[in-house]
């Protein structure tokens, strides 16, 4: 396989995150997902089909959007925002991934709860320009 641009592999973690976050079309996101991808990540069981598996298992209007984008040869990190999944806050993330091939080879990240206004020692949000309704 010829060797991708980080801008290529940017473009790949996008169209995959919204494949399978946003839109929940799962055929299509296996064409996205390695069938051996290694995830490292303490909120997702093991392989392609734990992250499918939990995707599943979460209510419908999850919502996944995306902030800073960086990528460096096979490496992107996407800073991001997971929204009405069923928990009391919001999860900003920083999700690491591995690009092989084409596919999301290997994944990790750093999951923190999305603070309010009152709750940011800074006054500014975590994610975006303004705070989460």
């Amino acid at each position: 396989m010829p060797k991708t641009t980080p801008e290529q592999n940017k473009a790949l973690v996008l169209e995959a995150f919204d494949t399978l976050f946003n839109k929940r079309d799962y055929a299509a996101a296996e064409k996205f997902w390695s069938p051996h991808y290694i995830q490292h990540s303490a909120h997702i069981p093991p392989g392609r089909e734990g992250v499918f598996g939990l995707i599943k298992s979460l209510p419908p209007t999850l919502k996944y959007e995306h902030g800073t984008i960086v990528a460096e040869g096979n490496f992107v990190m996407v800073h991001g925002r997971f929204s009405n999944f069923g928990l009391p806050a919001n999860w900003i993330a920083a999700d690491i991934v591995r690009i092989e091939n084409g596919m999301l080879a290997e994944h990790w990240d750093v999951i923190e709860d999305e603070v309010t206004k009152q709750g940011s020692q800074s006054g500014l949000p975590m994610f975006g320009e303004e705070f989460s309704k």
